[in-house]
């Protein structure tokens, strides 16, 4: 196996104490980017698969699942699609494992195909392949159908990371007796909030999961751990590294937005200036356009071309930039603005006018989440920012959720149920068998853990990475640290399957 060098980075941060519930921080958020956005995920992106188009073979199953699995009250079940391929399994009497990719905030087909890595490994490991679909999402819902498990907050309530969790392990307890494979040994996937559920669903249930690789998963993004402005930060670095004529162009362009807004028919040369489909309505729906190009563009900067979000060059910051500090002299910043981020929303040229959808405050799960127990502070600062200055504003957060959803969320809740503070110190005498990887590029990689925290506890960190790059299927483009970086998560995933048959067998022997 080819070595890896990996950084173990040390994040030394000044921590930066959040309001309580109680209080908010006096700056007032920008008027073009609010301040109470519920963190940006993939998962809305994700969408059925046509069969015709499928990339890997699965058969599709539902599973009759409880709806509140922590009581004992007469609610109806639902039924968890869940995708499984038992095509190079070797069985229950070889102890063959079971590769469970922890189903995220979407359509579970859309994340299957996006997860090639899993399937690559799974004829060397002889492992069957499982992907339950997280509940509340694609086509598990509860109610019968979306719209009445959407309702209102009564019928949302059951959408939890710990009910979400109690369906991986009914699921995969109740699949392994009905096989008659109790015996073998299960291994956790998943990337951002599917890498956070692996890494909780190893630490919670121990006894059904021997491992879990979590990439890209920031489970420390919650309180005061890290700093609220570092996801902004991270995206805003990358433009800088690329060009800081980008970077400045990025930064000014907010108060031009708001300018050519105020003026007479300021919407409609807006709408003009960046090929709208519709008249905008608010300058504050280009500005959540714009910053969710940015922000998406930060997560999936890899360095092949890629068509994971949207069609995309390979570096895609760089063209960005390329094609902002390239425009025709004379051409003002909004349209500079406008054909760089025609790179994300248009690269193949394909498209002749833009739907503004991206609502922020949609009614969906994962806004759910976010208004509930998800709650991850962000803010963006002035200096090292190219997004609008803001503070995190908590009251400004829970007035919108009790708005929306008629519910207070839970900032601390998280922690209190999977822990968080003091990671290192619980997790070196409490967890074991966990890979959590990162690339430095990802925004995301600020919450995540970026440093070895036993022999067992691994973080494998590269400096060119990007949002769950190892997870994605192997190309011919990939360079050489990305494979060095699978390459030692097999090597430790088998290590965790060697320690597990031999253990399997002393234990037969007495």
């Amino acid at each position: 196996m080819a070595s890896l060098t990996v950084s173990f980075i040390l994040i030394i941060i000044t921590i930066v104490l959040l309001p309580s519930p109680s209080s908010s921080l006096t700056s007032q958020p920008s008027n073009v980017f609010p301040s109470n956005k519920p963190p940006r995920f993939l998962g809305k992106h994700s969408h059925s698969i046509k069969t015709n188009h499928q990339q890997y073979r699965y058969e599709t199953r539902y599973f009759s699942q409880r709806l509140d699995h922590f009581s004992f009250s007469d609610l109806p079940n639902f039924r968890q699609r869940y995708l499984i391929n038992t095509e190079h399994w070797v069985g229950a009497s070889r102890l063959g494992p079971i590769f469970l990719y922890c189903g995220n905030e979407g359509d579970i087909e859309w994340f299957a195909v996006n997860t090639g890595f899993v399937w690559d490994i799974a004829p060397h490991f002889g492992a069957m392949v499982l992907f339950p679909e997280h509940r509340y999402y694609g086509e598990s819902m509860p109610y019968g159908s979306k719209e009445e498990a959407y309702k209102n907050a009564t019928t949302l309530s059951y959408l939890t990371t710990e009910q979400a969790l109690a369906d991986f392990a009914v699921l995969i307890t109740d699949l392994k007796r009905n096989l008659s494979a109790e015996g073998c040994p299960v291994v956790l996937f998943g990337g951002s909030y599917g890498g956070m559920l692996a890494a909780w669903m190893r630490l919670k249930y121990p006894h059904i999961a021997i491992g879990a690789l979590a990439s890209s998963a920031p489970i420390l993004q919650f309180e005061d751990i890290v700093p609220p402005d570092t996801f902004y930060n991270i995206v805003s670095n990358s433009f800088k590294h690329e060009s800081n004529s980008c970077f400045d162009t990025i930064k000014q362009s907010w108060n031009a937005l708001t300018s050519a807004g105020q003026r007479e028919d300021g919407l409609q040369q807006l709408s003009q200036t960046f090929h709208l489909c519709r008249e905008l309505k608010s300058v504050e729906d280009l500005s959540n356009w714009l910053e969710s190009a940015y922000s998406y563009l930060g997560m999936v900067n890899y360095p092949y071309p890629s068509n994971f979000l949207m069609p995309l060059p390979g570096h895609p910051i760089r063209e960005v930039c390329r094609k902002i500090d390239s425009s025709p002299d004379g051409s003002s910043i909004l349209e500079r603005i406008f054909n760089g981020v025609s790179v994300y929303y248009n690269y193949t040229g394909e498209v002749d006018c833009f739907q503004l959808d991206d609502d922020p405050h949609g009614m969906d799960g994962w806004n759910w989440q976010a208004c509930t127990e998800m709650v991850m502070p962000m803010s963006s600062d002035r200096n090292t920012s190219m997004f609008p200055a803001y503070d995190y504003d908590y009251s400004a957060f829970q007035e919108e959720c009790r708005r929306d959803f008629q519910v207070t969320p839970r900032p601390r809740w998280i922690t209190t149920e999977f822990g968080g503070h003091d990671i290192e110190h619980v997790l070196k005498f409490f967890g074991s068998n966990i890979i959590f990887s990162n690339g430095l590029l990802d925004p995301w990689s600020g919450g995540g853990v970026l440093k070895n925290i036993s022999q067992t506890i691994v973080a494998l960190v590269t400096e060119e990475g990007a949002h769950h790059i190892d997870l994605r299927a192997s190309t011919t483009e990939d360079p050489d640290w990305l494979v060095e970086q699978r390459e030692t998560e097999i090597e430790l995933i088998e290590g965790w399957l060697d320690n597990y048959g031999e253990k399997m067998k002393a234990t037969f022997k007495i």
